[in-house]
């Protein structure tokens, strides 16, 4: 499935090992005066994993790893206060596959804080993620750090592979033109089409160094669900180039027991939260009057999508949900809602007018 040969391994200097630490969580990080014998110190490809609670899925993950293991590559695996087997795999790990950097957290901070985590510690010239339930196709990093080179963009984005019990399908990044640099703002819309931003997916491409330093890659701390949201936009209405290549390597697994898509809890609702700032962030942008209505349009179908399936939610969540979704609503500019609901079939248009014209309930801010 890939369209690229991985090149040779170089020959890297070495320079002293050093550590950095999230400023929002405490980690425990083996360190010593020289670099960990398994980990060269001049970094192509940083690669951060969060894991939690998934020692069933671990292994394999940690498997397809070592199959994209390659002398200058670092894995930086992130166990974010996991209550099962993972952190003994991951420790394991740590000892025997190549490029292993250990991290653990003290105190569970959600997906979007471990990603962070990661990033803080990265050392490489590129960066991307993997989640600690999903795996790689042998050989493929090298092939995606060579499309990046190549570019010589900001940003690649990439198919995948999504993967629901023995069910087997590709799923394609929503944009077009493959293998030309174009400005990221350009890909955001149209408005009533699925578009790159639709495609919020992390681990689906690779990121250069220097959105890090500008500031564009790390995560809203503490969002448990819809992390990428907030971060997908940014990216692409601050970035500078980006391109989409016809890559596939990267093996998503739907239906996760564990995954807070499974989950009705209140962890649920921070897709509120990550929505709220998409909308805040892009009311600031200085084409607000082209982008708000992509980003409003795309936030009442989510609202609506969760109502549709509110059964699932405990019922306290399911009410919270009502009310700060109501909330939000009433919060977004009125002219581009209505424009937006006016675009919806009539079932989901129903559902959110009448959801908006809700009373409000005391507390219910998002």
């Amino acid at each position: 499935m890939a369209n690229q040969g991985a090149r040779g391994a170089k020959t890297w200097p070495l320079h002293r090992f050093a550590t950095r630490r999230s400023s929002n969580i405490k980690v425990k990080v083996k360190t010593d005066d020289g670099p960990p014998p398994n980990v060269i110190c001049v970094v192509k490809l940083s690669v951060i994993v969060p894991f939690y609670n998934v020692q069933q899925y671990a292994p394999d993950t940690l498997r397809s790893l070592r199959a994209n293991a390659r002398s200058d590559f670092e894995f930086i695996l992130v166990d974010d206060c996991s209550r099962d087997g993972t952190p003994d795999i991951l420790a394991r790990a740590e000892r025997e596959l190549p490029g292993a950097v250990y991290v653990r957290h003290e105190k569970n901070g959600g997906l979007a804080t471990a990603r962070n985590t990661g990033i803080d510690k990265a050392r490489g010239e590129y960066l991307t993620f993997l989640d600690g339930d999903d795996w790689l196709a042998p050989g493929y990093y090298p092939q995606l750090v060579d499309a990046i080179e190549e570019l010589g963009c900001d940003f690649v984005r990439t198919d995948h592979v999504q993967c629901t019990a023995r069910a087997r399908t590709i799923q394609r990044l929503p944009h077009g033109r493959r293998g030309v640099v174009m400005n990221p703002r350009e890909a955001i819309l149209p408005a009533d089409r699925s578009t790159s931003v639709d495609y919020a997916y992390a681990w689906a491409g690779v990121y250069h160094r220097r959105l890090v330093d500008r500031g564009l890659l790390h995560f809203t701390d503490g969002l448990r669900t819809a992390e990428d949201r907030p971060w997908i936009w940014k990216l692409h209405r601050e970035a500078e180039s980006f391109a989409a290549v016809s890559l596939l390597g990267v093996f998503y697994r739907r239906g996760v027991a564990s995954s807070l898509t499974q989950i009705g809890d209140v962890r649920q609702l921070d897709f509120i939260r990550a929505f709220n700032q998409v909308i805040e962030e892009t009311a600031q942008d200085r084409d607000a009057d082209k982008l708000l209505p992509k980003a409003v349009r795309t936030y009442c179908a989510i609202i609506s999508h969760h109502l549709g399936s509110i059964e699932r939610f405990e019922p306290a969540v399911a009410r919270k949900l009502k009310s700060m979704s109501a909330v939000a609503l009433r919060r977004m500019p009125q002219d581009v809602v209505d424009e937006a609901l006016d675009s919806m079939d009539i079932q989901r248009a129903t559902r959110l007018r009448r959801l908006r014209r809700r009373p409000a309930a005391a507390g219910a801010a998002a």
